[in-house]
Order: structure tokens, then C-alpha cells, then sequence
């Protein structure tokens, strides 16, 4: 079997699909809060995590008494968000999950949605970045711009990959990931301009969700001219 249909076996049961996409945020979570996601038991979660992990789709770190279970990298996350991004079989008539989830959530550790679409849209129109060879790179302006925000350019560097585009699974448009976009999306938490919610735990896609605070709102308007 080819490495593509071994992975694509992997990722279309729907128990591993369900732990896959609870830890789209990038956040490493335990067996057992994996198992009550997909809900199934103790002894099924350990098998799905252990074929999951087996095929590098997770990295696991043991902790006391506890194994931690996260997505092996951000190169996972942005192929599982395209491919969640594909045309569905039959069309659907309407956004199934929630408007709310569909304006702002995270993946991986940066910003997705509609808002992660209209930062990446003005991020580029406004020069604040340019293209470069595999994705992007801030320009003179844009440098001073992120530094004057508190954006942490030198961690972003040290990324895998400093920016770079990932198809946006609700808008169909990229939003921005990579160290730039963790570093972004890190920055607009901190100063509050975007909060986790906290869901059941069973809910794989509303733990990923966002909301955007009124002086979030204020500060995107003024710095980025987002209307969210």
C-alpha cells in the first residue's frame, strides 16, 4: 500500500479523524480526553493513537502518569485544513457548524476563519508583507508595523517556515500560518483581543473557536482596518 492511501486509511476513520481535528488548535492533549472526543474507550483510543503516532501524524510526550498526545508538526495541521477545505461530494446548503465558529477559530496556533482571511488579505494589500520564494516575507514597513505591536519577529524566525499561505477550510482563501502567523494570532490574545472559548469536551471543532473582544474589534479596525 502506498504511503498516501496508508495515511488516507489513517485519517478517513472517523474516530482518528475526530482525535485529529481536536488537536488542530496545537494543543497536546491526554488519551483520555482523546478517547471522550471520539468517543470510544480506553483501550480503542490507545490503538487509534498508537497507529496514528506509528505513521508520524502525532508526536507523544509522557508526563508522570500521562502520555500527551499533539499534531507532529504545523505541516500536519495545514494538510488536514486543506483537505477539510475540499468540495464536498454533494453540496452542502449551508455552513453546518455555527456562524460564530466560522468567523474566528484556530488552527494550529494561528488565526482561521473569517478573520484569519481578512488579516491575511490586508497583510498583503497593505505591504505590510510580499511574496517570497515558499510563501512571504515582511517588508521594511512592515517590520517596524509588527515590532511597533509586540509581534515577536526573531521567534517567528526560528519556525520551520517564517509565512506562508494555508487554504482556510470554512472560506475557501488562505488565511496566514507558519511562525509569523503563531506570533500574530499569539499577540492578539495576549493583549486580549481574542479569547479561547472553552466547549464540551467532546466537541472537536469548538475547541478550536475564538471570539473577538470589543477592544479587539476597536484594534483590528485601527490597525489592521478588519471589520469584525
Amino acid at each position: 500500500m502506498s504511503n498516501l492511501a496508508t495515511i488516507a486509511a489513517l485519517i478517513g476513520d472517523p474516530s482518528r479523524a475526530a482525535m485529529l481535528q481536536a488537536l488542530l488548535p496545537g494543543e497536546a492533549l491526554t488519551a483520555g480526553e482523546l478517547a471522550r472526543v471520539a468517543q470510544i474507550g480506553a483501550a480503542a483510543a490507545s490503538a487509534q493513537l498508537r497507529a496514528l503516532t506509528e505513521a508520524g501524524l502525532l508526536a507523544v510526550h509522557a508526563q508522570g502518569r500521562h502520555r500527551y498526545y499533539r499534531l507532529a508538526g504545523e505541516e500536519i495541521a495545514t494538510a488536514l485544513e486543506t483537505l477539510m477545505a475540499l468540495p464536498q461530494a454533494s453540496p452542502r446548503k449551508s455552513w453546518p457548524h455555527g456562524e460564530l465558529f466560522r468567523q474566528a477559530r484556530l488552527c494550529w496556533h494561528h488565526l482561521a476563519g473569517r478573520l484569519g482571511v481578512a488579516l491575511h488579505e490586508r497583510l498583503t494589500q497593505d505591504d505590510w508583507i510580499t511574496a517570497a520564494p515558499g510563501g512571504w516575507e515582511t517588508t521594511t514597513g512592515g517590520q517596524a508595523r509588527f515590532a511597533a505591536l509586540g509581534v515577536d519577529l526573531a521567534t517567528a524566525r526560528r519556525a520551520p517556515r517564517f509565512a506562508c499561505d494555508c487554504m482556510d477550510w470554512s472560506e475557501r482563501r488562505p488565511h496566514l500560518s507558519g511562525g509569523l502567523g503563531r506570533e500574530v494570532t499569539g499577540m492578539m490574545i495576549r493583549r486580549h483581543w481574542l479569547t479561547r472559548i472553552e466547549p464540551l469536551a467532546t466537541d472537536t471543532l469548538q475547541r478550536r473557536r475564538l471570539a473577538c473582544t470589543p477592544e479587539g474589534a476597536r484594534a483590528l479596525a485601527a490597525e489592521f482596518g478588519i471589520d469584525a
